[in-house]
């Protein structure tokens, strides 16, 4: 399998996760955070940053997470490929975050590209980490 077909197997793979549920999951999150900003009074210029941060956070996360967890649902040599290749399964997912996070702390925060970049590190490779981690234990479970 060339290197391009495993680029391609890893963006489909995220096509089998419940991203209604994420969706809404990050929806919740977000809306918590950014009311407990409110209420606790932290107003400034980037209030909407580190909610959406953290909606966009949970959102790949259950999205990802439960794309490994679900049997029900895609091509079973898509769902193959997926729990033989945990780690660069996830990769398209932790990337999405590390772009979409880094965009909404510039755009809606008052961060640098930079700082946006290298604070979006984070999230998106503890994102890499579970998602790998669950797909290397699930593949680990069905081998063993």
């Amino acid at each position: 399998m060339s290197r391009s077909d495993s680029r391609q197997l890893a963006v489909a793979s995220a096509t089998l996760g419940p991203w209604r549920t994420a969706a809404a999951v990050g929806t919740v999150v977000g809306a918590a955070a950014l009311g407990v900003d409110l209420v606790t009074g932290h107003w400034s210029l980037d209030i909407l940053a580190g909610p959406v941060g953290l909606a966009l956070f949970f959102f790949f996360l259950v999205g990802t997470v439960g794309g490994r967890l679900r049997r029900d649902t895609g091509d079973r040599r898509l769902r193959r490929w997926v729990d033989e290749h945990p780690w660069q399964s996830a990769l398209p997912a932790a990337g999405a975050l590390l772009v979409l996070n880094t965009l909404a702390l510039t755009i809606l925060g008052s961060w640098g590209l930079f700082g946006a970049l290298f604070t979006s590190l984070l999230p998106a490779g503890l994102l890499l980490v579970v998602a790998g981690v669950v797909g290397s234990v699930k593949r680990a479970r069905r081998e063993g």
